[in-house]
């Protein structure tokens, strides 16, 4: 059986999620919608690593802000559990990048989720797109140079 490890190694970004008890549904496992919010937790971990804003236009930045995103579902997770989240981005266009996450469990020693999403460059100001900013891109590939 794989390890998060040998699973997340590819990953430069990796965060923990702890399984709350109000997170599973009346199915006995944790509900669809929470593996979003903690893919959504895992992008902000990496948006945080990077020191770009993730809401609003700072210091004449543009914003980001979510275009799309899937989950493929993998294995039912329940209370009490820990989740260990790789993140990555996997390419990088003119207006956008993408962004691919695992999610691993640790009681059950295997992936429970894999999630992709795109990530549009958004000026608020403007109300449109715009241009992946340069200190973006070099701050993504120096944090995917680091695996």
């Amino acid at each position: 059986m794989a390890s998060a490890i040998s699973e997340l190694a590819d990953f430069p970004v990796q965060t923990n999620i702890t399984v709350q008890w109000g997170e599973m549904d009346a199915a006995n496992h944790v509900n669809n919608v929470v593996y979003l919010r903690w893919f959504e937790h895992a992008r902000v971990v990496y948006l945080d690593r990077l020191n770009y804003p993730v809401v609003l236009e700072q210091e004449g930045l543009p914003g980001v802000i979510l275009a799309k995103q899937d989950c493929k579902y993998l294995f039912p997770v329940r209370y009490p559990d820990r989740i260990t989240m790789g993140i990555k981005v996997t390419e990088i266009g003119e207006d956008r990048f993408v962004m691919h996450c695992k999610m691993y469990s640790q009681e059950h020693q295997r992936l429970v989720a894999i999630a992709n999403a795109t990530i549009v460059t958004y000026d608020y100001v403007k109300q449109s797109k715009a241009p992946v900013p340069e200190s973006l891109r070099q701050g993504i590939q120096a944090i995917e140079q680091q695996v």
